[in-house]
């Protein structure tokens, strides 16, 4: 019997370029059908130009940038096995109360001052509560006041009447982490469920809200886990999804992952794109221990990142990004910067 000369993997990239186009045209990928199995044989390169198709089809040129501010640093209750501000780690990370007001309106002026699309203050901790909480909305009243920069809050599991506060003082957009799969979540975190984190977003989106939410690679979880964990935020109509990777800090139970290949990364940035086609794929935390920044993640379907300093580690400055995306043909104009030029 003669044999097919056919490679494999070349018919499965055909297969996904073609599936791009079904995406552009309308089709939907569902959880357990043949075409996602092509998005994890067919050879990097040709996934990568097909997921970047779908991304010039819904998300043209325009890179979103956010920045962070670490507002309430450590003494974190939750034992999130990757995280340095657990305190069942021993990380010697730096602990502070909430920040005041002057410091996080002098880091949004400053990121609004650099080009940067949306700013927000991140706290560690369960919850946000009691006076804290209450800083907190007089801190985002004051930005809304002052800035023009897109507002937007990660403050854990709150509950829907502090996001209709939050909304009401000018915080458009939400962040919470599912983090990995429902079947993976509990090898990362015991101290909430993975149902916990489902409440509070659906929460966020019934105050108004927007809802960012992704997850970390890296950890141990299977290519199934990846894959059941997009279809959960493609159920969850989730529009801004960050995937950071791995960076395994020393005195964390996941200190001694294996870093993942630069080619996993890419893959799974393509994979989120096919299941997720019109979310912004955010590149977040991590992307330094890609090459020149992830400049390769932004042809494999990103649209989006966080720049500058991530929580307790070290990031990409905003014009080192903002140069970056613009010499390959990005358009970094925040939306705010927009609506001001077409209102004057």
């Amino acid at each position: 019997m003669e044999r097919s000369s056919q490679d494999p993997a070349e018919e499965a990239g055909r297969n996904a370029r073609n599936l791009a186009e079904e995406i552009i045209a309308g089709r939907r990928l569902k959880e357990g059908e043949p075409a996602v199995q092509c998005l994890l044989t067919s050879k990097v390169d040709a996934l990568c130009q097909a997921a970047d198709r779908i991304r010039a089809a819904f998300s043209g040129d325009h890179v979103d940038l956010c920045t962070i501010i670490n507002g309430k640093s450590g003494r974190c209750s939750e034992d999130c096995k990757y995280c340095a501000q657990s305190i069942h780690s021993k990380t010697g990370c730096e602990t502070y109360a909430f920040l005041d007001e002057e410091t996080i309106l002098h880091a949004a002026m400053f990121n609004e001052r650099a080009g940067v699309s949306r700013f927000s203050i991140v706290t560690s901790g369960r919850t946000l509560e009691g006076e804290s909480f209450e800083k907190a909305v007089r801190s985002f009243e004051r930005l809304n006041r002052e800035c023009r920069i897109e507002l937007c809050a990660s403050m854990g599991l709150l509950s829907e009447v502090q996001f209709r506060r939050l909304r009401a003082v000018g915080v458009k957009r939400c962040h919470n982490n599912i983090e990995s799969s429902r079947n993976f979540f509990p090898h990362i975190c015991t101290t909430h469920s993975f149902d916990q984190k489902l409440n509070a977003i659906r929460a966020a989106q019934r105050a108004g809200m927007s809802v960012c939410s992704g997850g970390i690679i890296g950890m141990g979880e299977s290519w199934q886990d990846r894959i059941d964990m997009a279809f959960t935020l493609a159920s969850l109509g989730i529009r801004s999804i960050p995937l950071n990777v791995l960076i395994p800090v020393p005195g964390t139970p996941f200190q001694d992952r294996t870093p993942l290949s630069e080619e996993e990364v890419l893959r799974t940035v393509a994979l989120f794109r096919f299941i997720n086609p019109e979310a912004d794929i955010r590149l977040a935390g991590g992307r330094k221990t890609l090459r020149d920044n992830g400049r390769l993640a932004f042809s494999s379907g990103a649209s989006a990142a966080i720049t500058g300093d991530m929580l307790t580690t070290t990031g990409s400055s905003v014009a080192r990004d903002r140069a970056m995306l613009t010499e390959i043909g990005r358009d970094v104009t925040p939306e705010w910067m927009r609506n001001a030029a077409s209102a004057t």
